[in-house]
């Protein structure tokens, strides 16, 4: 069986010309790995990690899979704690 994992990111809205967008909690990142482990009875979790990435959120980026996520010198960024569940399936 193959080692296979899956990354539960704080979802992020739009924000508006003078609102920011809003990131979601980390309990609401905790509650839909909590609940996608429950509806799921036949994977076997292995491992559950958090991870801190950048910048997965902007338009040039692929996410939490990306395999290069940029942070500049003199520019800001914008730091992500995520979920990351390590399991294997039958």
């Amino acid at each position: 069986m193959p080692l296979l994992a899956k990354d539960f990111v704080p979802e992020k809205s739009k924000g508006g010309m003078f609102k920011s967008g809003r990131i979601q909690s980390f309990q609401e990142v905790l509650e839909a790995a909590n609940i996608w482990i429950k509806e799921n009875p036949a994977i076997d979790v292995l491992n559950v990690e958090t991870v801190v990435l950048p910048n997965i959120h902007e338009s040039d980026e692929e996410g939490s899979m990306d395999t290069e996520l940029w942070t500049g010198g003199e520019s800001s960024s914008h730091w992500y704690q995520l979920l990351r569940v390590w399991y294997r399936q039958d």
